[in-house]
This record gives C-alpha cells, structure tokens and sequence, in this order.
C-alpha cells in the first residue's frame, strides 16, 4: 500500500493562509488598510519577520498593495493600476494605451450549459448571465467578449447598469457585488474571423484573430466568471510576463 507524506507548509504560507481567509470573510475590503505587520504578527503570534514574507508575497501576487509611508492595503481593481490588470493586449510600439471603452451589447439571462458550469463549477442548468460586449481601444473595437456569470453571485446585474459604468467590468463586480478577481486561468489559440466576430470587430471573414478564454477566481479558488474573447491584434499583440 503506498503511503502519503504528511505534507509541510511553511510558517509564512500559513500566516499567508489565515490573511486570505480574513479577506475572504471580508474582514478587510479591497482598497482598505489591513492591520500593521507588528499588530498581524502579535494576533498569530509570530515574528514580524515571518507575517513580512507573507505579505510580500501576496503583493507579489497583486492581492495586497504596499504604499510607501502608508501601509499595506487590499488590492482593488478600483485602482487605476489594477483596472486592466488581467488584459494582456499592447500597441505594437509597446506604450500602454489608453484605457479602452466597454460597449455593452447583450445581457440576459439562461441556463448553464454543460461547458459553462463545468468552467463555473456549477450544476448544468443553473441560472446564469450571459454579456456581450466590445471593447474599443482609442475607439477601434479591438475585443469581442462573451461573459458567463452565476446569476446567484451576480443578482441585479443589469444592461442598464452596463450602460451607465464608465470604468472596468471588474470594477463593477468589486464594487457592486463585493467580488475581488485574485488570478485568472486563460486558454488561447488562432482562429480565423467568421463571419460574427468579422462584423463586431469590423475586419474581413478569414482574418487571423486570438481565440482567448479565460476562467477567472477570487477567494477560494473559486470560479466566479468564464469568459470567451475574441482579440484582433492588427496594430497589437498579447504580452505576458513570465517570472
């Protein structure tokens, strides 16, 4: 019979651990102060040293933000360095862009299909929201978006509401339903525009695009959004940092 190894966690991962789940309780909301590493190494009683590499991995990992002379905060996609985080396109002469537009186009309601509640960890037929929407770079439509949410997690989310948000989708998720994006897991491959993508993105029939779909989690590892995308990148390309 084999036999399993007690697995050891390191005592910083641990201390890491107990943070994620003060956030998780919401505890300490995005963009809020958390407690000094002196006052989080007092309440788990350990060294300030070990609740420092904690927290210098979760900011790492964008979940927390240091601010000079101020304190570690919760991060929030309300902050202007956060907004995009998740979005990987860049002009060719590789300057950050403008903030790009969202266009709602389509919300309503269905039910998951086996595909999107295998992706949202959800039984097949629970309600969900489904959006389309475009997002225009310097008024360009660059991104077509398909957007499948749990209706549950996501109640009121409506067209008007859509409409009238002039900042990121994920920002209205923080904002509105109290959700925090921590990472997003993403499949992408070439495909050619057919004739849908063709008309929303405004280029011919057969043009090379990205194929891009992405689950996205928060706290938990929880899947809280499947989205699948459709990226022109005529003047653009997908960049991603490997560390």
């Amino acid at each position: 019979m084999t036999q399993v190894s007690p697995t050891f966690s390191p005592l910083y991962r641990q201390i890491r651990g107990l943070i994620l789940q003060a956030l998780e309780s919401g505890e300490w909301r995005p963009g809020q102060a958390i407690p000094s590493e002196q006052e989080l190494a007092a309440r788990f009683n350990v060294s300030q040293g070990t609740v420092r590499k904690a927290i210098d991995e979760m900011a790492a990992d964008n979940i927390l933000v240091r601010r000079q002379g101020r304190g570690t905060y919760v991060a929030s996609h309300t902050d202007p360095r956060q907004m995009f985080r998740f979005l990987r396109l860049v002009p060719e002469e590789g300057e950050l862009f403008a903030h790009p537009k969202s266009i709602p186009i389509d919300c309503r309601r269905a039910k998951a299909t086996q595909e999107a509640a295998c992706a949202l960890g959800i039984e097949q037929g629970t309600p969900i929201l489904i959006l389309r929407r475009v997002l225009q770079f310097e008024g360009k439509p660059v991104v077509g978006d398909e957007i499948f949410l749990p209706e549950e997690i996501y109640q009121g989310l409506s067209m008007e509401m859509l409409q009238f948000w002039n900042s990121s989708l994920y920002s209205l998720f923080e904002t509105r339903f109290g959700l925090r994006m921590i990472r997003a897991q993403e499949r992408i491959r070439a495909v050619a525009a057919d004739r849908a993508a063709a008309e929303l993105l405004q280029v011919d029939e057969g043009t090379p695009l990205l194929s891009v779909e992405r689950v996205t989690y928060t706290y938990g590892d929880k899947p809280v959004e499947w989205r699948r995308g459709v990226y022109s990148t005529a003047g653009y390309y997908y960049l991603n940092d490997l560390t």
